[in-house]
């Protein structure tokens, strides 16, 4: 493979990283976004159950009912935190993902840098070649 198809290449598969690492940051964004949304919604039921105020105080009908109300808060609230454990423990497996696809792309960044200076070496070495070709062609003319 030659230097400059090599560099394409390696260029073609940083970029590839590169929109694989924004599609990952977005995903994660998205999760973020919805991790957010489920702890307000724990908030907002917990408060909901806190704030019913005492059923002890109340007539037997409303006491029950209210009992029953506070009860059927809790239990969604014990199904939202479930929910949320696991969604974090999904966010965790999708950092981990990202992180690796970072660290992907930036390996082959360097690897690319890499190659860009060695081809950017070889041609100043090539052209330092034919400038001293050419002095040494001129010097042998002026000697004749």
């Amino acid at each position: 493979m030659t230097p400059p198809t090599k560099i394409r290449s390696l260029s073609t598969l940083v970029n590839l990283r590169t929109t694989e690492v924004e599609r990952l940051q977005t995903e994660m964004a998205a999760k973020e976004s919805l991790r957010e949304r489920y702890q307000k919604n724990l908030d907002r039921l917990t408060g909901l159950y806190q704030n019913s105020g005492a059923s002890g105080k109340l007539p037997l009908a409303l006491a029950s009912n209210c009992g029953d109300y506070k009860q059927a808060v809790m239990q969604m609230v014990d199904s939202h935190k479930l929910d949320l454990t696991m969604h974090e423990a999904d966010m965790a497996v999708s950092q981990r993902a990202l992180t690796a696809a970072f660290v992907k792309r930036e390996i082959l960044g360097q690897v690319l840098q890499k190659e860009q200076k060695a081809l950017a070496h070889q041609e100043q070495a090539k052209e330092r070649k034919q400038q001293d070709e050419l002095a040494t062609q001129l010097w042998l003319r002026g000697q004749k």
